[in-house]
């Protein structure tokens, strides 16, 4: 009836049905956000109760499923999901993409901010802590399923992985190392940096998110061919690219923002 780790990508199996590792740490990542964002509001000055904040973390719980399944579909196997148009759905297989989650976490989140009146920049504020300690959640996921690893090094902590030549760089840990980093500095600025001027805490994390992907991907292990710009570039660099000049204009603009706290 009960399975504990039946497999290195199933947490558990109850009565046939499986638990995945990505769902425990989306679950996990689901919890911690509706714990730390009633704690966050008051450096934004919002009211919120716990009952509308478990209605905003529904909206990015939809976003970040369909945003991030969507975006793997259209940007890594569009060819394969046209030929397999009902394996969208098995995402129990696998197959989630990040910019596609961001994006879909931002069209839930700017739908709630209209529907309950709400401050979009204040909000995006306040979620980048929670976000980036949710895409911490998920490469300790990757990690566990063993899967987005580096490149082969000769370093000390070079990971062994099943049927792959040579020690990798363990690239998943250093992406959840990061992305903790990232969710202490975006929390030092939410709290610290005064006057405040709403809307800077989420283009400072889109430029650190954005600095540190682009950078790890030379490290990654690449499962699809490069681009050729000019100069080469992953799929996860082209990608990434939006997300930092997004994050530099808006950090611009909102420099001469006052605060209306």
């Amino acid at each position: 009836m009960l399975s504990l780790l039946p497999s290195r990508t199933v947490a558990l199996e109850l009565f046939g049905f499986s638990v995945h590792w990505y769902g425990v740490m989306y679950l996990l990542s689901f919890i911690i956000a509706i714990i730390l964002l009633p704690n966050l509001q008051r450096e934004r000055n919002l009211h919120l109760t716990r009952d509308e904040w478990l209605t905003i973390v529904s909206h990015a719980v939809i976003g970040v499923i369909l945003g991030g399944r969507l975006g793997y579909v259209f940007f890594y196997e569009p060819r394969f999901f046209a030929q397999h148009p009902f394996q969208i759905l098995a995402v129990w297989n696998g197959g989630m993409s990040s910019h596609g989650g961001f994006i879909g976490v931002a069209l839930a989140l700017g739908f709630a901010c209209w529907k309950m009146k709400i401050s979009p920049r204040r909000l995006a504020d306040l979620a980048v802590v929670p976000s980036a300690i949710g895409l911490a959640l998920g490469r300790f996921g990757n990690f566990i399923n063993q899967e987005l690893y580096g490149t082969v090094t000769r370093l000390p902590w070079g990971i062994a992985i099943p049927g792959v030549d040579g020690l990798r760089h363990p690239l998943q840990m250093y992406d959840m190392l990061l992305s903790l980093g990232i969710a202490g500095i975006c929390y030092w600025h939410l709290h610290r940096v005064r006057p405040v001027k709403p809307g800077r805490t989420f283009a400072l994390f889109l430029i650190l998110y954005g600095v540190m992907r682009f950078f790890l991907e030379y490290i990654r292990d690449q499962q699809y061919p490069l681009i050729d710009l000019g100069i080469l570039l992953t799929r996860g660099q082209l990608l990434t690219l939006p997300l930092l000049f997004i994050g530099i204009l808006l950090w611009m603009w909102f420099r001469e923002v006052e605060s209306d706290q």
